[in-house]
């Protein structure tokens, strides 16, 4: 994982719940399939063993789990549901082993290659994780689970694109599965409402609308917008959706999770960069985006600076913290296609090690951890679930808007890659580049020149 989605998962840990521990046995998440018959791995012989899908005939099992869910509603909701599915199943018992997101990905970094593995462990998505791990081996293909389970048609297939890899993991986000994600994430347009009024403006519904309103609030004397970006990825978050309005979704996918059959170098791509840096140079995000701090632009937008703040969910709860029902939040505009489309994707997935010894309990583990019961729980316990999110979302206030957001955009258009899944360096690439395009170091044409010489180099060209 690189810098960006670490950062993402420690603003959104503070958005905490009391735990949900009360699920009764007979609505308990997890509810087991049929026993199947189908092959453990894809490619066995017809004498392999099936899978069991029913935990209680599993025997005595000590399930071994890593995970980084530490803080708050994330700690909370796989609390309540780690006691449920053993009281369901008391014959299996959850080894659990909690830590930060960079302790654990060291230790995963080691003990994939070794026996020592643990049954059930949360790997990141991005190439330079997963995609290496499956590269080696070393993950568990999860496709005949899906299929025992179901998990395709619960499951929207953009967000299981973010767990999809070829067996070579040269292609991402198609071929087979390899972990399972609980919560998901969306970037989009936090605004005050009352700096929009102040301008004379409305939540815009289109990027020419959004654009317009821009311009209006710097005649008016006001920020446009606020981003800090001394850290260099958060311009991906402010880039991303922005790309949307130019170039194709299916592009960007390519793009973004590292590909062939797009190219940086396109028309619409030249007209994003042009149009970020349009807005670095005449003060769109102030005087000095490339020397705020991250953590310091959103507290200094609760203050006042900006009408509106490029950004992602996980800045939800700290945000109406300090500003209440001022603050409103949406999903940006259709993209080129005509549907929704930005940048978005899914917490931590859970994987199988390909040397797990209880690979049907972790199959049955994670399937009850994910299923439409246990997004109540997360719920509850004051995170976004992936699933059933417009269901289960607050009845008002912006989590309300956040929620479906990522309902709409999930279901009905495309979540686009984080731009740092592409490459295992594009995260430097891209970081670099967006503080050179936004502060006029670097053209927007050698900007996309950069991005494209690292995607072809990935990609073979």
């Amino acid at each position: 994982m690189t810098k960006p989605r670490f950062r993402r998962r420690i603003v959104l840990a503070s958005i905490a719940g009391v735990a949900t521990v009360g699920l009764a046995a007979g609505c308990a998440p997890g509810e087991p399939a049929a026993p199947t018959t189908t092959p453990a791995d894809p490619g066995t012989s017809a004498t392999a063993p099936a899978l069991n899908t029913d935990p209680a005939t599993m025997g005595d099992v000590e399930l071994v789990l890593w995970d980084q869910e530490t803080r708050g509603s994330q700690n909370d909701a796989l609390e309540a549901l780690n006691q449920a599915f053993q009281d369901k199943y008391p014959n299996i018992t959850i080894k659990r082993t909690s830590q930060s997101f960079d302790d654990l990905k060291a230790q995963v970094s080691l003990a994939l290659s070794g026996e020592d593995v643990p049954d059930v462990v949360q790997v990141n998505n991005a190439r330079g994780d997963m995609g290496q791990y499956v590269k080696a081996g070393q993950l568990t293909d999860l496709t005949p689970y899906a299929e025992a389970y179901g998990w395709a048609d619960r499951f929207p297939a953009s967000v299981l694109s973010k767990v999809r890899y070829s067996a070579d993991a040269a292609t991402f986000g198609d071929g087979n599965l390899y972990g399972l994600p609980q919560t998901g994430e969306i970037v989009g347009i936090f605004y005050s409402a009352s700096k929009l009024d102040k301008i004379g403006g409305k939540a815009p519904d289109s990027w020419e609308e959004y654009l317009a309103l821009l311009d209006t609030a710097k005649a008016a004397g006001e920020q446009p917008m606020i981003l800090g970006n001394v850290e260099s990825w958060p311009a991906l978050h402010v880039f991303g959706p922005l790309q949307g309005h130019f170039v194709a979704a299916q592009d960007i996918v390519n793009l973004g999770m590292g590909n062939a059959g797009a190219s940086w170098l396109s028309d619409g791509n030249v007209a994003a960069m042009t149009q970020f840096a349009k807005w670095g140079a005449e003060g769109y995000f102030g005087s000095s985006p490339n020397g705020l701090d991250y953590d310091l632009a959103w507290s200094e937008f609760t203050k006042g600076t900006g009408v509106f703040l490029p950004g992602g969910s996980w800045l939800g709860a700290d945000l109406e913290a300090a500003m209440g029902d001022d603050l409103h939040f949406m999903a940006p505009p259709p993209g080129i296609d005509g549907t929704p489309a930005t940048t978005g994707g899914t917490g931590i997935p859970f994987s199988i090690p390909a040397k797990a010894k209880n690979k049907d309990a972790a199959a049955a583990y994670i399937d009850f951890i994910t299923n439409d019961d246990a997004m109540q729980v997360i719920a509850d316990n004051g995170g976004m679930p992936v699933l059933r999110t417009a269901e289960l979302a607050p009845e008002s206030g912006v989590q309300n808007e956040i929620y479906t957001a990522f309902d709409l955009v999930s279901n009905n258009g495309t979540l686009l890659p984080y731009l740092d899944y592409a490459t295992p360096s594009f995260a430097a690439t891209a970081g670099q580049g967006l503080q050179e395009a936004l502060g006029a170091q670097r053209t927007p044409e050698e900007v996309l020149q950069a991005f494209e010489d690292d995607y072809q180099a990935f990609i073979g060209g």
